[in-house]
């Protein structure tokens, strides 16, 4: 098996797990606000629905066919660069919830066969820097991820932490730079150790054993964190050197402006 598909079997799973959580609501359920600004559960959920929709247009720009309808989502992002994203899970969100599922459910299955048709060693473009069909899957489930955390706090059910959430602290870890550069700060020189415990047990590491800057805790709420779903004083995670503490006081995983982050709540979850 390849790493793609490795990657892809568990935002399969995890993509899975949140149907799960939604298939049985009703109307009002699916109506329930989740802490995302303006955002339901089913605008979360159409969200997830378009973002893999236009994932499939881009993992398919390698042919000129695919190039043009790719072309087409870009001119529509130019033209509405702060609201085309919104517009786009409010939309899809006011779908007949059945419907909602049917189409999220053919986004995910024909993510999977876009990816594995990318032809070797080329990327695919995206709102930011181009990605390889590894690293696109491997968002994808950062994202259903840290959506699927607002919908269980929309819920009131608690989320079931597992060893998946590895791919988001990878990608928390990975985007250091540009979570200074984000904030138009320079980042500081030197590696940073990071040590997570996963949710198995497991330390998870990253960078040279000897670097002075130090990150460690629980992987569950790095991950938390760096997709701003938990404000740092809400988390148990230790940072030893000025630059690490800064660090998880802007850390952002995803694309994008720079987000706000979660009100704090008085102490670690």
């Amino acid at each position: 098996m390849s790493v793609l598909d490795d990657v892809l079997a568990d935002l399969t799973a995890e993509g899975d797990a949140l149907r799960s959580l939604v298939a049985g609501l009703d109307d009002a359920g699916w109506a329930r606000p989740t802490p995302a600004e303006g955002w339901s559960i089913a605008t979360t959920v159409g969200h997830l629905a378009w973002t893999d929709e236009v994932a499939v247009l881009a993992a398919g720009a390698h042919t000129a066919e695919g190039k043009a309808a790719w072309d087409d989502v870009v001119l529509g992002a130019i033209a509405d660069p702060d609201g085309f994203v919104d517009a786009g899970a409010l939309t899809v969100g006011a779908t007949a919830p059945a419907d909602l599922l049917a189409r999220w459910d053919a986004g995910r299955a024909a993510l999977a066969t876009a990816l594995h048709a990318v032809p070797e060693g080329q990327k695919m473009p995206w709102f930011g820097p181009p990605m390889s069909p590894t690293s696109m899957a491997t968002a994808r489930f950062m994202e259903t991820w840290a959506h699927a955390l607002d919908v269980h706090d929309a819920l009131g059910v608690p989320a079931q932490a597992s060893d998946r959430i590895r791919h988001v602290a990878h990608i928390g870890v990975r985007t250091r730079g540009f979570s200074f550069a984000n904030n138009g700060l320079e980042a500081p020189g030197g590696e940073v150790r990071v040590e997570l415990t996963a949710p198995n047990g497991e330390v998870w590491t990253w960078g040279a054993d000897d670097a002075s800057e130090r990150v460690s805790g629980s992987a569950w709420d790095f991950c938390r964190l760096v997709t701003q779903r938990v404000h740092r004083d809400d988390t148990d995670l230790v940072a030893a050197g000025e630059g690490a503490e800064q660090w998880l006081r802007i850390a952002q995983a995803f694309a994008g402006p720079a987000g706000g982050g979660r009100a704090a709540t008085g102490g670690a979850a």
